[in-house]
């Protein structure tokens, strides 16, 4: 159909800052094609890497099979505590889509992912960096969002199967 044009090697840095903005200015969709753009001429690109999953999490809602491309990309993440903690942001950002999303079940797998969110942001916090408090700032976050909706319990006739499993 169409043939890509290749990014050049330099021009690498400042992709990632138009990438950067793009998903700030709630355009994830162009974030997702310059990571991939990136990633293309330099495949190991970890920056790149973590701002396409991020990219693909903001889409979570509209385009439901980015989640399994998003647990595909994890692997491409090098560092243990990175994939930790963007694990977790995955299953968080999940949650929200459901959340948003409503319908039948939808309280109880906003509520099963947001409890693997908040074992992978626990998982996370075990191997952090010094000073580096985010995965315990997203677990507060999701319990907080589990307290203020009671609705979100979990389904005891369902067993819980984890998604990364």
């Amino acid at each position: 159909m169409f043939e890509l044009k290749p990014l050049s090697r330099e021009a690498v840095p400042a992709a990632l800052e138009k990438a950067h903005r793009y998903r700030l200015l709630n355009e994830p969709m162009e974030a997702e094609s310059i990571c991939r753009d990136i990633l293309e001429v330099d495949p190991d690109n970890q920056e790149a890497a973590v701002t396409l999953l991020l990219a693909m999490t903001d889409q979570f809602e509209e385009r439901p099979a980015c989640v399994e491309q998003a647990r595909e990309l994890l692997s491409r993440i090098q560092d243990d505590y990175t994939r930790t903690y963007h694990s977790g942001i995955v299953c968080e950002r999940k949650a929200k889509a459901y959340l948003s999303r409503g319908g039948p079940r939808a309280g109880h797998n906003a509520y099963e992912w947001f409890r693997q969110a908040m074992e992978r942001f626990d998982q996370a916090a075990e191997i952090r960096p010094a000073g580096n408090d985010d995965a315990i700032l997203r677990w507060n976050t999701c319990a907080r969002i589990l307290m203020n909706h009671p609705e979100l319990v979990p389904d005891m006739e369902e067993a819980h199967h984890s998604w990364l499993e």
